[in-house]
């Protein structure tokens, strides 16, 4: 038998295939298309959020892209949990675990039907990192394209975006907004399609996929409603037909431990979503690369803040754009020895070679690195005996960084919200959140609709909030998640008790969590705490919780770096 050229050959060609050339006839294709590579558009679009709603249209244009090279796309849709519409309620443990499902069907689909190249469209928190994750799971050419956010609304000449809603809901709950006010926000924070305006987790990784090669540069920070959409996607078709038909990198030559690098600079060098130090170990991990934390941290602590972007600082991913998009701020990084100039980008050319051209930092949006916003990036790893593996704080815009305080101790994500709805706590209180990590949850519900009620409340900086959960992108304050272990799987949080004083240090080269418990206290109390009594769960959850990994290594669920069978047909 011969090598096949393409791995759809094997569904296409020989007197035993007739029937899969029927199937091929019946979606109206011809001799000329059956015979030529056939590429999956695979895309999260639908009306599920904004985020969504316009990428089945952008699927199109890309699918002409490919037609147009030679090629023979073929639309996969798969499912999508809007982070948006699942916050603050029961349906945020899905929001995690869809990464999960996105990256099992893009394998599935591509194994299933021999697909010969992917190009994956996404546009909101974990549909991007999970498509991301089924490329380099594949590891058949593959391009990424993120959908593009949403332009900002305006009050009063001033933009706005979700963020604000949110933390007008505090300043009603706190009797410094009026409900009309916060009926005016509502209406006019999110006037049009696309994934949240901030360096939120979108934005984030719709960054990360561009300096990991995984996506054309200058593609990500195109809003989401700007006709420059459609050539965009017609473009990216294009690119990825070159691919299929050449000998362009494919994902794991892409994703190498000096790409996710790149990566984490430029998360830290954007005060970026800490989502992302989720979500980068777990891309890695597909590529069979340990990359954990720890890697994480040791890249944010020597790169430097300098794009002055919302949460943490004035603006949003329309001004990248205008400013000249992300490759400014790759550039700039390069420029300051930074980044690794020599990783490759799907166009085969390194990160160097496509960033030659690229201009200098407008000053204010982005800066060079000799002018930073601040030494260290705009996310830090703390350590001590409270996360012995680690937890996630985004310092950006922060103006205090240590805090100590008594622990105020909630047993899940209900508990906690019910008392901040009555203002039940007070100023200097450390608020713990535990039994919410990605086995104890299941499914590490993010905690945006608390952190913002308390900015709302004018307590944003008075008080510090702790958690084995996750924070949405958007979440500012002195508010620390992903502590690992989490308590479900025996961590120090779980051993917290009411009054316990609280220390936060997040200054630089410091960065510690510590409880001011000593280790015999600690031991005594794990021999006679009572395990907490699961939720039921069944389904999705159960085999959720049944196979996720710890936090710090991505909360992945299989053993990583996939190989495939070696035979004519892989």
């Amino acid at each position: 038998m011969k090598t096949p050229r393409f791995r759809s050959e094997i569904v296409r060609d020989g007197t035993i295939r007739s029937t899969s050339r029927s199937f091929l006839y019946a979606l109206g294709l011809d001799d000329d298309d059956i015979a030529a590579p056939h590429v999956a558009v695979i895309h999260t679009g639908g009306d599920m959020s904004p985020c969504n709603t316009t990428l089945r249209d952008q699927a199109q244009h890309a699918k002409t892209g490919v037609f147009a090279a030679g090629g023979t796309p073929h639309e996969c849709p798969v499912v999508s949990v809007s982070d948006g519409l699942s916050v603050a309620h029961s349906g945020m443990r899905f929001s995690l675990i869809s990464r999960e499902l996105i990256a099992d069907s893009v394998e599935a689909t591509v194994r299933g039907h021999q697909w010969d190249g992917i190009l994956g469209i996404g546009g909101c928190d974990k549909n991007m990192p999970g498509l991301m994750m089924g490329m380099v799971r594949c590891n058949v050419p593959s391009l990424f394209l993120y959908g593009g956010s949403s332009l900002p609304g305006q009050i009063d000449g001033k933009d706005v975006n979700i963020v604000d809603t949110y933390e007008t809901i505090g300043q009603v709950l706190a009797g410094e907004a009026t409900e009309e006010e916060l009926d005016r926000m509502t209406r006019s924070c999110l006037p049009t399609a696309g994934a949240c305006a901030g360096q939120f987790t979108a934005n984030t990784m719709g960054m990360v996929s561009e300096i990991l090669g995984l996506a054309l540069l200058g593609s990500s920070m195109v809003p989401a409603v700007y006709a420059a959409r459609a050539p965009l996607a017609r473009r990216a078709g294009k690119v990825l037909m070159a691919a299929v038909q050449g000998d362009a990198p494919l994902p794991r030559d892409l994703v190498t431990r000096q790409s996710l690098e790149n990566a984490c600079a430029v998360v830290a060098a954007t005060g970026g979503s800490t989502n992302a130090a989720l979500h980068i170990p777990a891309i890695a991990h597909e590529a069979g690369i340990a990359f954990h934390l720890d890697d994480v941290a040791e890249v944010f602590s020597r790169t430097p803040l300098i794009a002055d972007l919302k949460p943490g600082g004035r603006f949003l991913a329309r001004d990248v754009f205008y400013a000249g998009g992300a490759p400014v701020i790759f550039k700039a990084l390069l420029d300051g020895g930074y980044l690794h100039g020599d990783c490759l980008s799907i166009t085969g050319r390194t990160m160097a070679e496509e960033l030659a051209e690229t201009p200098s930092p407008d000053g204010e949006v982005v800066r060079p690195t000799s002018a930073a916003i601040a030494p260290t990036g705009g996310v830090v790893v703390l350590k001590g005996n409270l996360a012995p593996d680690g937890a996630l704080l985004k310092v950006a815009g922060l103006k205090k960084l240590t805090h100590q305080g008594p622990a105020r101790v909630f047993e899940c994500e209900e508990d906690c919200l019910a008392a901040i709805r009555t203002m039940d706590y007070d100023e200097g209180d450390v608020i713990v959140i535990r039994n919410e990590g990605p086995r104890g949850g299941p499914g590490m519900r993010e905690m945006l609709g608390i952190t913002a009620l308390i900015y709302g409340q004018g307590r944003g900086e008075k008080v510090a909030l702790i958690t084995d959960g996750r924070f949405s992108g958007a979440t500012r304050g002195m508010c620390i998640g992903y502590i690992c272990p989490e308590a479900a799987a025996d961590g120090p949080i779980g051993l917290l008790q009411e009054g316990d004083i609280v220390r936060i240090d997040a200054t630089a080269g410091i960065c510690t969590m510590e409880m001011d418990v000593d280790e015999g206290t600690l031991t005594r109390r794990r021999e006679t705490r009572t395990p907490r009594e699961g939720m039921a769960r069944g389904g999705l959850l159960e085999k959720y919780a049944a196979t996720v990994g710890s936090a710090d290594k991505g909360a992945v669920t299989h053993s990583g770096g996939v190989i495939w069978e070696k035979d004519p047909t892989s």
